[in-house]
């Protein structure tokens, strides 16, 4: 069955700052095998995760042998409720807990087992933040809500991290200036690569695809979230394959009326023989290599405004150029009496890779 696409789940969440969606355990494990090498000796914190029930957690715990792990740790935020009818707040405290992978240590803790925070244990806090700083890989789920102001501080406190969001969370232009400066990327599951999140009881199942499975988890597949992450992996080194030619096509590729550049509507039409300015997608980051393109500029054109085709905008475009084609000047026609000024051949670009010119 196909799943509803519509962005009407996380939208209401946004609106209630409702950000209780937990990570399946296959979801991790299927985008965790791609970055192992990275864990040895690693202190890996997962800062919005009860370590209780946290499948984030379980999975360090379960594989600390394998990754050679050095620590874990989880932290989880209590928050706060408040109750109109009673006489006196009540405050409760949020806790995390650590795993050295002795013995000794459970990997599902209890709460005999956890350190309360003084303070509610939100990641922003100064106690959070410490550990924050023990820590070599944030791997989590954050808040949704809370995404931008999330990534700015892993960024402030120069930590590597692997991360879930929504997919619109690229057109964030914090977010985005990451990407175009190489400082964070896709990783390699998306959309329909992550099966679903599990939900708490008073969060009603949205979409075709939600449903209960066999232990009695609520699941939603709202089919439009990522993986963010400053860690390596061999995806972004693979060569978008390209197959279609701008020469001879041109009516197929619209220039912009704002700005100098191309509008391609789909990445496998991405045209091998145009060495200029090309608008693209935004799914096109899920295949980028950085060593194939470069980003040029997000959304706007000359005159700051939305990239327009006739006075119509496309939706989001990414401005790229092709870095491995070579572009070669217009050069006059020579005849053997004299140079005619006026008269101009138009030569087309050439493939720095192999030298073909097309």
């Amino acid at each position: 069955m196909a799943r509803n696409a519509t962005n009407t789940l996380l939208q209401k969440a946004k609106k209630n700052k409702s950000d209780e969606f937990y990570t399946q355990l296959s979801d991790i494990e299927s985008e965790l095998k791609h970055y192992k090498k990275h864990f040895k000796d690693k202190v890996v914190f997962c800062n919005c995760d009860d370590p209780r029930i946290s499948k984030f957690f379980y999975y360090f715990t379960s594989n600390f042998k394998e990754l050679g792990l050095k620590k874990v740790i989880a932290a989880y935020y209590r928050k706060q409720e408040r109750n109109l009818f009673s006489i006196e707040e009540e405050f409760e405290n949020g806790f995390f807990f650590e795993y050295t992978g002795t013995q000794s240590e459970k990997i599902k803790p209890t709460l005999d087992d956890i350190t309360y925070f003084k303070g509610d244990g939100d990641f922003r806090s100064a106690e959070s933040i410490e550990l924050l700083k023990q820590s070599d890989i944030v791997v989590s789920n954050p808040p949704f809500s809370l995404f931008r102001e999330y990534v700015d501080q892993l960024v402030k406190y120069d930590k590597k991290f692997l991360i879930i969001g929504n997919i619109n969370a690229i057109t964030y232009k914090e977010i985005f200036k990451l990407i175009k400066e190489n400082k964070a990327w896709l990783g390699i599951n998306l959309g329909r690569g992550i099966s679903g999140f599990i939900v708490p009881e008073h969060y009603e199942l949205y979409g075709t695809e939600a449903r209960i499975d066999e232990f009695g988890n609520r699941i939603v597949s709202p089919n439009n979230c990522l993986w963010l992450t400053n860690l390596d992996n061999s995806k972004r080194h693979e060569d978008i394959t390209l197959t279609k030619r701008y020469f001879g096509n041109k009516s197929e590729y619209p220039h912009y009326d704002n700005y100098d550049g191309i509008n391609v509507n789909k990445t496998k039409d991405i045209p091998m023989d145009y060495s200029g300015v090309m608008g693209v997608p935004i799914t096109f980051l899920h295949k980028f290599n950085p060593e194939q393109f470069e980003i040029i500029k997000f959304r706007k054109g000359n005159d700051e405004k939305d990239l327009a085709i006739n006075g119509k905008c496309p939706y989001f475009r990414i401005l790229i150029r092709n870095k491995r084609i070579q572009k070669i000047e217009r050069t006059p026609l020579k005849t053997k009496k004299k140079l005619i000024p006026n008269l101009e051949i138009e030569r087309e670009p050439v493939l720095r890779d192999n030298l073909v010119s097309f």
